[in-house]
């Protein structure tokens, strides 16, 4: 059998038992992606990170994100997850303050020690009014506003805070609709800002917290509130909190999310050796 390292991490989040959980797996090189695929749904979180030290140099490592049922072109919350283990355990970090990830489909991300722990730098996405009667239909309140990326990511902007929270969508249907985000969200009680998030069609019927959604969301709302930074919750079932900015710049706007996080276990995998 081959032994595999192995952590669950608990994201944005300051304890156990709350926030976003992901699984982190460090590999000494690539595995296969069937064997990839079936370790990440046998672990059964919303999605597993892989990291391998970058042979090409232009990043620290590389790192790739599976779901349960396939692989996703970006995850912030598992980027956050895995600059948490490497600044954490890898000893040729050292005291590094810094570490960067290439990945296949979102380019270089950077994870950093903060006051709040880290901060994760994610691609800005934007967004542009549109319609969707289908999905509206389906997700069980009428929003105000609706906002698509064609690469899968809908804002569906509601009321109230009691509106997000009382959602019921109908997963079934959405699954049918596709492999994308359905990001519903509306001004905060607590923090500026709340929202639920719905992916029923990467297997995950409701996300915990999603990085990539913020993604979405800080640009959103950074338009509406009139200023780069502001304070999110994520009212899923673990909750989830971060500090969410926007940083405007030549190359293309960055996103920097800001949040704890907690290593709940950590242990080893096994698998059979091939042949």
């Amino acid at each position: 059998m081959t032994r595999l390292p192995y952590f669950h991490v608990d994201t944005f989040a300051d304890r156990p038992f709350a926030g976003n959980q992901a699984a982190v797996m460090p590999l000494d090189a690539w595995l296969p992606d069937a064997v990839l695929q079936a370790i990440a749904e046998e672990n059964n979180f919303a999605e597993t990170a892989f990291v391998v030290r970058d042979a090409e140099s232009e990043a620290d490592y590389e790192l790739r994100w599976f779901t349960p049922t396939e692989e996703v072109r970006l995850c912030g919350h598992a980027t956050l997850a895995s600059g948490h283990v490497m600044l954490t355990e890898a000893e040729h970090m050292g005291d590094a303050a810094r570490v960067t990830f290439r990945t296949r489909r979102a380019g270089t991300l950077e994870v950093r020690r903060a006051a709040a722990g880290y901060e994760l730098a994610l691609p800005a996405i934007p967004t542009g009014p549109d319609e969707w009667d289908e999905a509206v239909a389906l997700l069980g309140a009428r929003p105000r506003e609706v906002r698509l990326n064609p690469d899968g990511y809908g804002i569906y902007l509601f009321e109230s805070e009691a509106e997000i929270r009382g959602l019921d969508p109908d997963l079934r249907g959405l699954r049918a609709l596709g492999n994308d985000q359905f990001i519903c969200t509306a001004p905060g009680e607590r923090t500026d800002v709340v929202s639920r998030v719905f992916v029923p069609g990467g297997g995950v019927d409701e996300d915990s917290f999603t990085g990539s959604a913020h993604a979405c969301l800080t640009p959103f709302w950074a338009e509406r509130l009139e200023r780069d930074s502001f304070t999110a919750h994520q009212a899923s079932a673990r909750g989830g909190d971060a500090t969410c900015r926007l940083a405007r710049g030549e190359g293309g706007d960055r996103v920097w999310l800001g949040g704890p996080c907690v290593t709940v276990v950590e242990g080893r995998f096994y698998i059979p050796e091939a042949g």
